[in-house]
């Protein structure tokens, strides 16, 4: 697929991928989400990608859903449909990739930039951006999942907090809060993505994909189960790849793993 609404870019290890609607402060319309699903896909086959980063181009992250599509869709309710199905698919993709995706937050990420960012495994920001979900500012619910990835991000009080009075937060407060891992200024902004990318570079990319794998699927377990999730893991893993044999082996050795 050609893609014109999005760039994709895979170096050193790493994918990024990049909304590129810069003018419409990268507002998600169908075309977009399209090629955002397909980029995915392309990294998900590349077995030599460590990571995935998603951002923005422009002024900001993700402004959330193209406006102009809605002032028709609500008349037409498959229409309406079938636009979060492939909102939430692509947001789905991200989180069964099997490898940290991270998003870089400039500028706004609000609404349906918000649902993106949630997605996502960790979050570095700005410490001036604005973060929130502004949903009810405008007679909206939301559609693509912030009602119930944001509880489970900063808890229930907090989420109800923001999707209710349709605050924003800064990237600072965002931190603070735990709904972004880092905010730091603007100019220190690739620096800390960088740091948190080199030792992602040298990591076992299956072995990213089960720890990924085995955690969401058991943030939702109670711990026995969330731990028996995990042994079952450990000894499926263990056993079906060469990995984790290579690293015993390169410890022994007083070296890097070979992976």
């Amino acid at each position: 697929m050609e893609y014109t609404n999005i760039k994709l870019e895979i170096e050193n290890g790493v994918a990024t991928i990049r909304l590129n609607r810069p003018n419409a402060l990268n507002a998600l319309n169908s075309e977009l989400l399209e090629e955002l699903s397909d980029a995915i896909s392309t990294v998900d086959t590349d077995e030599a990608v460590k990571a995935l980063v998603v951002r923005g181009e422009g002024r900001a992250f993700c402004s959330g859903a193209d406006l102009t599509f809605f002032e028709t869709a609500f008349d037409n309710p498959s229409q309406l449909t079938s636009y979060l199905k492939k909102f939430s698919g692509c947001l789905f993709q991200l989180e069964e990739l099997p490898i940290p995706v991270i998003s870089v937050v400039h500028g706004f990420a609000l609404a349906g930039g918000l649902e993106l960012m949630l997605a996502c495994d960790m979050t570095l920001a700005t410490d001036d951006s604005r973060i929130g979900d502004q949903h009810t500012n405008f007679g909206l619910i939301p559609g693509g999942g912030s009602t119930q990835r944001l509880p489970r991000r900063i808890g229930m009080q907090r989420a109800m907090e923001l999707l209710t009075t349709g605050r924003w937060l800064s990237g600072t407060e965002a931190a603070d809060w735990g709904l972004v891992l880092r905010a730091v200024p603007a100019e220190a902004l690739d620096q800390e993505l960088e740091e948190l990318l080199t030792p992602l570079r040298t990591k076992s990319r299956p072995g990213l994909g089960w720890v990924k794998s085995v955690t969401r699927r058991g943030s939702d377990l109670p711990l026995g189960d969330g731990v028996a999730l995990e042994r079952m893991a450990f000894v499926q893993y263990s056993t079906t790849h060469s990995h984790p044999k290579e690293g015993i082996q390169a410890f022994k050795e007083k070296r890097q793993p070979e992976f």
